[in-house]
């Protein structure tokens, strides 16, 4: 009866103290990207013909969301590749990253076909070669422009997968991570060939790095290294920040502020760091973990299939209700895709994977069972 109820109390304990409040920040980062879609970067490079100039001015800010995600990503990708073995860590990102991409290039092909007129070039090739995930490889386009981001998660994924072979400690993550960090700052400083960047990502390893920083300091506690490796990372992110939102100011002809580009990313950084403290639990709702499973899938489906919509209803729509109609829209399809889609295929992946093995834990290089992992299908991470 003791141990019953013992189990109990944990299983309870554990679903408690899920990071709600984190599930809640992806979809603020993904709406954030969604609205610097549909009411600047589309108008400002001529792809639709409803413009915003009301919201521009503070949407046009949005992209910064694919840079909390990176940064979330990293906290909770070494989070779930933690204690799993190199084979058990690869399913379960095919098992994340592949079923709802597959329906996004799908969706996103079919309307463009049928709907686009014409507004984005697309071939039967290119959209085969997508289909990999790899298409930046051979130099393919990608069959929506937000597919970008994938490339970059792959690369991470890849490190992390050499984690999990070479046996995830403490120590040995935090060796990696200033590995990393290191060679970020000397292909800054020109020491290192181009070709280097394919695997370091500097414009963005900094929140990779910091992402894994937040998960030791949620999982284990603050010590000299993480105190010292995340203002790095936020210096380096500030300065990479500032020079990428002129490559995008150039690209729309519009002016950023280097002021609200620094107090967004020290902003961002804060947030993530008062979730791992678990300062922000007040704020937790168990709801927030469907909000969160919203995320990917409306990343994936809102760009192109959007700007196509937007332009096939601009005359016969109010422009603000198009927009509030057309978000409801992508959410709606969004849980489409994950209800009907990813919750179902999850458990296929899961019998892929194999059982989870059974090693010892150091206790004192390893952090607790992560209560924080989610289980494979609704919501996981």
């Amino acid at each position: 009866m003791i141990r019953g109820r013992t189990r109990t109390y944990v299983s309870k304990r554990r679903r408690s103290d899920r990071l709600y409040e984190l599930d809640g920040l992806r979809l603020v980062a993904a709406l954030c990207v969604v609205l610097f879609h549909y009411t600047f970067s589309a108008p400002a490079g001529k792809i639709t013909t409803v413009a915003y100039p009301e919201m521009a001015g503070w949407t046009q800010y949005g992209y910064l969301g694919v840079d909390l995600f990176f940064l979330i990503s990293g906290f909770v990708v070494l989070m779930s590749a933690w204690g799993r073995s190199p084979r058990r860590f690869a399913v379960s990102r095919l098992a994340r990253l592949y079923p709802a991409y597959w329906v996004g290039i799908a969706v996103t092909t079919l309307v463009t076909v049928t709907l686009g007129a014409g507004m984005f070039d697309i071939s039967a090739g290119q959209v085969l070669v997508n289909l990999t995930m790899f298409q930046a490889v051979p130099n393919v386009a990608n069959v929506d422009v937000v597919y970008w981001t994938l490339w970059a998660e792959m690369r991470f994924y890849f490190l992390i997968a050499v984690l999990t072979f070479v046996g995830m400690t403490k120590n040995r993550v935090l060796a990696g991570m200033w590995g990393w960090l290191a060679l970020t700052f000397l292909f800054e400083a020109g020491l290192l060939p181009p070709i280097a960047d394919l695997v370091l990502q500097s414009e963005f390893s900094h929140y990779f790095i910091a992402g894994m920083a937040l998960y030791l300091l949620h999982a284990f506690g603050l010590n000299w290294q993480i105190a010292l490796i995340l203002p790095l990372c936020l210096g380096n992110a500030v300065y990479r920040a500032i020079g990428y939102a002129d490559a995008v100011g150039r690209r729309y002809s519009v002016e950023y502020d280097p002021v609200v580009i620094t107090l967004v990313v020290v902003a961002v950084f804060l947030v993530m760091t008062l979730i791992a403290l678990r300062l922000l639990r007040p704020l937790a709702r168990p709801w927030l973990v469907t909000a969160g499973a919203l995320t990917y899938p409306l990343y994936l489906l809102h760009a192109h299939v959007g700007s196509i919509l937007i332009n096939r209803l601009a005359d016969s729509v109010d422009r603000y209700a198009l927009l509030a109609g057309l978000v409801a829209v992508m959410l709606l399809a969004a849980w489409i895709v994950h209800r009907y889609v990813e919750r179902p295929v999850a458990p296929l992946f899961k019998r892929l994977a194999g059982p989870p093995p059974r090693t010892p834990r150091d206790a004192t290089d390893s952090p607790p069972p992560a209560p924080d992992r989610p289980r494979d299908g609704a919501g996981r991470y």
